[in-house]
């Protein structure tokens, strides 16, 4: 485990209230890449320095502290410009990283699917690329063991030279779009179902698998460790009286994400953009949830998805004194925001609840009984309701479907009953 330093740079106010709390996320990416903090070092100053990022008097007192504690490394809460790394790598005599190789290097570690590796690799070798210079500590960075190199598929590409990898950024980006295509298809597939998308979104370690998994019967990885999970999952997941949605569960997201994530997991991202509903999914406990949330939201605008509708649920609420007067709140029902625990199970009723209106308010409960000679209706009731039950009666099929209710005029002959989306009795 490497031992590593971390620095902050303020220089405004603004920058400066919120330094401890970055610093803490920033020790918390460190340790999920797999490296030991041992000293923390903040600085104030009025502007950056164009060559050393800061002042030669703290990059002096991080000599001395790196010497102190035996430190391998130096990470950086902010990006750092490829000349400015050079410099504090040839002043420190250490290995240097930026917040963005930081998170770069854990995204590299947790993607396992073939997708997951090609949007990271991608990310990386764009984030690289401008940054070989030769043959000296620039390009060796790219080698070798511990946190900042590049890791994963990419570790065979090292010692290529700037044309090699351009050709090879060339030949990812075309296979992302194969991907790109394959998941258009799937989506359109859904969409031609009726059956609704609902997109998990998050900070990072916020509780989202947790919800998911709650939300669709699922065990998969959870972890209090940043960027536990990153590959994207799609499940369905069922109400009470059989009607169902397919839930996605994306990356965590991140103040200051690098832009060369959010460019490279276009693919993944698009996902959101095509969502009948999206959760965003927030920590209640967290000492700093609203800026999180802001975080969550101005990427969410970023990506084109601030136009879908959005329910914004407060998670971990097991953990607060005041659940009990929290949980009174999912009653009311104008409200889009619902207070649950995934870990306890409380509020989730509300939350499905709260879903099940949303995603299904143009639409109506009704029952069908239709001649088995009629193959034509039967063959064409899945383009544009929801089958949810089909039983052989005779001479007859017995159905139950949800349509919108102008759809159903051409088959009022066929009908046996119906009810409203709210539970009410039946309309015929």
């Amino acid at each position: 485990m490497e031992k590593a330093i971390l620095v902050n740079l303020s220089t405004n106010q603004k920058e400066k209230l919120e330094a401890e709390e970055s610093m803490n996320e920033l020790a918390g990416l460190a340790l999920a890449a797999g490296a030991q903090v041992v000293g923390k070092v903040c600085q104030v100053r009025s502007a950056v320095s164009p060559k050393l990022f800061i002042g030669e008097g703290k990059v002096e007192e991080i000599n001395r502290l790196k010497d102190e504690l035996g430190a391998e490394l130096i990470i950086f809460d902010h990006n750092l410009r490829p000349s400015q790394q050079r410099g504090l790598e040839n002043a420190l005599q250490v290995k240097v990283i930026d917040r963005t190789q930081l998170i770069l290097d854990i995204f590299a570690q947790r993607a396992h699917s073939n997708e997951g590796k090609l949007q990271v690799e991608l990310a990386q070798l764009s984030y690289l690329l401008p940054r070989l210079v030769g043959k000296g500590i620039a390009l060796s960075r790219l080698g070798g063991s511990g946190i900042g190199p590049l890791r994963g598929p990419g570790e065979k590409k090292l010692e290529e030279d700037r044309r090699r990898i351009q050709d090879r950024i060339a030949k990812i980006k075309h296979e992302i779009r194969n991907v790109q295509k394959r998941r258009a298809s799937q989506r359109q597939s859904r969409k031609e179902s009726l059956i609704p998308l609902v997109s998990l979104v998050g900070y990072t370690s916020v509780g989202k698998s947790s919800l998911f998994n709650a939300l669709a019967q699922e065990t998969t990885f959870t972890s209090s460790q940043l960027f536990a999970t990153l590959d994207p999952l799609v499940r369905r997941a069922y109400f009470s009286d059989g009607l169902y949605f397919f839930l996605s569960d994306t990356v965590g997201f991140i103040r200051k994400l690098p832009v060369e994530l959010i460019t490279s997991f276009k693919a993944t991202l698009e996902e959101v953009n095509e969502s009948d509903c999206i959760i965003h999914v927030i920590d209640l406990s967290a000492p700093g949830s609203e800026g999180q949330a802001e975080a969550v939201s101005r990427i969410l605008s970023e990506i084109g998805a601030s136009g879908i509708p959005r329910l914004r649920v407060y998670n971990k609420i097991d953990l607060l004194p005041d659940k009990d007067d929290l949980l009174m709140r999912n009653q009311q029902a104008a409200a889009d925001s619902i207070y649950v625990s995934a870990k306890s199970g409380e509020g989730l009723p509300a939350l499905k609840t709260k879903l099940r209106s949303l995603l299904y308010k143009d639409l109506e409960m009704f029952e069908m009984r239709i001649p088995k000679d009629r193959q034509d209706i039967l063959d064409s009731l899945p383009r544009w309701s929801l089958v949810l039950k089909k039983q052989e009666k005779g001479d007859y099929y017995e159905m139950q479907v949800m349509a919108n209710p102008q759809r159903m005029l051409d088959y009022l002959p066929y009908l046996e009953g119906g009810e409203k989306n709210c539970g009410k009795k039946p309309v015929f």
